[in-house]
C-alpha cells in the first residue's frame, strides 16, 4: 500500500500532526538560539528539516498534480505580496 492510498481523512491528521510538530521545531530553534534550552542549535536544526520533509510529504500525498500547480500559483503570489509588505515597512522606518 501507499501513501496516496489511504483514505483522505487518514492523510489530513497525518498533516495535521506533522504541522504541529514543525511548529514545536520551530519554537525550539528559536530557544537554542536564544540560549533558552541545553539542546545544541544543529540538532534543532536538523529536528526543524526532518519536520519541514514531513510536512512536505504529507503535502505532496494529499495534492494532485493539478493542486500542485495551484499551489505553486498561490506561493508565488503570497512571495511577491510578502517582499511588497517588507518594502513598504523598510520605506515607512526610512
Amino acid at each position: 500500500m501507499k501513501p496516496q492510498d489511504l483514505p483522505l481523512e487518514t492523510k489530513l491528521i497525518q498533516l495535521a500532526e506533522e504541522a504541529s510538530e514543525l511548529s514545536q521545531a520551530c519554537l525550539k530553534l528559536v530557544r537554542c538560539r536564544h540560549g533558552d534550552t541545553p539542546v545544541p542549535e544543529m540538532d534543532a536544526k536538523m529536528h526543524l528539516l526532518e519536520e519541514l520533509a514531513d510536512v512536505a510529504l504529507c503535502s505532496k500525498v494529499i495534492t494532485s498534480k493539478a493542486d500542485d500547480r495551484i499551489v505553486k500559483g498561490i506561493m508565488m503570489q503570497k512571495e511577491l505580496r510578502w517582499e511588497m509588505r517588507l518594502n513598504e515597512s523598510q520605506t515607512e522606518t526610512s
